[in-house]
């Protein structure tokens, strides 16, 4: 592992390790060690797994719990099955995996020829170790300082992603998606905590334009925050800076800033771009996706019930969604399969009709 790609993952976690050599060991799986000697990461996953529960637990007890002043007792507005579910969609392998993805970490994994010949980086459970392993050679670095643990693990893994089903103002997840298929690449992110305008010396150089977020506009505002996020997308000439008091924050400033440029420039997805192939059998999931990434209000359907001579039911469901000018019945001795086919042609018409850059 190369300086170069060190100073890169150490800016995609928003870490800078004291010691570099726990950051190599945790990209290093026991099928190099065993071919070439030295550490592997298996300790440091399961100390990264004991280092995110805790990480975990205080940002859920934050986000959630609160100290009754008045009788100085200990109070949540969640109950403890909602609490543990919360903490099971953060730490269970699929997210865990995913966020390795996000972040374009996976691809630095040190291995034998073994794995690399059978592709073991392509694993689920694979990324999810590359992810304890990460943390936990950070709660090591830091000397389990646990307010860094919590910001490297809201920097890691933007939480909200996988707490909250509407994702319409995920503008980290949206920004990510269209890099990947825009760019072929994942955005590049650094952080500091100097709060200074871009011009400073300790920000590093950038080959095209800059834009800042509105609010930094306001000099009082910018001074008041503790981060900035430069954010670079692929080989796209515009770069962008967020702040915030917290990375996670300074992230979101930077991609909602991005979001809303790229958007105003016309040169975000079209509808047509968000569904590959229009698919009867998926018709409603991806009516709803279209819905869930803002283009219009989530579909309505009707349904009807009627009889034929011997008494076999027919249904009748009509799809419907504000603002768009048509609706679409279907017919079927099947409730699902009449929704289905009413949701298809609903579907279709969208997808040749309907943009919300033409509302």
């Amino acid at each position: 592992m190369n300086e170069n790609q060190k100073a890169f993952i150490q800016e995609q976690i928003g870490y800078r390790f004291t010691n570099p050599y726990l950051l190599e060991q945790a990209f290093t799986r026991r099928s190099y060690s065993e071919e070439n000697g030295g550490e592997n990461n298996e300790v440091l996953e399961f100390i990264g797994d004991k280092a995110l529960d805790l990480a975990v637990v205080r940002y859920l007890t934050e986000e959630y719990c609160f100290m009754n002043g008045e009788k100085s007792q200990f109070k949540s507005n969640l109950n403890e099955s909602d609490l543990t579910e919360l903490k099971r969609r953060l730490v269970e392998r699929s997210a865990l995996a995913d966020r390795i993805d996000w972040l374009g970490l996976s691809v630095y994994l040190i291995m034998g020829e073994g794995d690399r010949k059978n592709r073991i980086d392509e694993k689920e459970s694979v990324r999810e170790d590359l992810f304890e392993a990460i943390f936990g050679a950070v709660a090591l670095d830091c000397n389990w300082d646990l307010e860094r643990l919590i910001e490297v693990f809201q920097t890691m893994h933007e939480p909200e992603s996988y707490l909250f089903d509407d994702c319409r103002e995920n503008f980290v997840s949206l920004i990510q998606e269209w890099t990947l298929q825009k760019q072929g690449a994942v955005p590049y992110f650094y952080y500091d905590r100097e709060t200074a305008k871009y011009g400073y010396s300790n920000m590093p150089r950038v080959n095209g334009s800059v834009i800042r977020c509105k609010e930094a506009r306001n000099p009082y505002w910018v001074n008041d925050q503790q981060y900035y996020c430069l954010m670079k997308l692929g080989d796209y000439g515009t770069f962008f800076i967020g702040y915030g008091r917290s990375k996670s924050e300074a992230r979101k400033s930077a991609c909602k800033t991005a979001y809303e440029y790229i958007k105003k420039n016309h040169q975000w997805f079209s509808i047509k771009d968000e569904i590959d192939e229009p698919d009867e059998q998926m018709a409603i999931n991806q009516l709803e996706i279209l819905a869930r990434r803002d283009y219009f209000d989530l579909p309505e359907y009707k349904f009807t019930e009627s009889h034929d001579k011997d008494g076999n039911p027919i249904w009748q469901v009509t799809c419907m969604i504000n603002g768009v000018d048509k609706v679409f019945n279907a017919t079927d001795s099947s409730k699902k399969k009449a929704k289905k086919k009413a949701a298809f042609k609903m579907l279709n018409y969208v997808l040749e009709n309907y943009d919300k850059e033409d509302e």
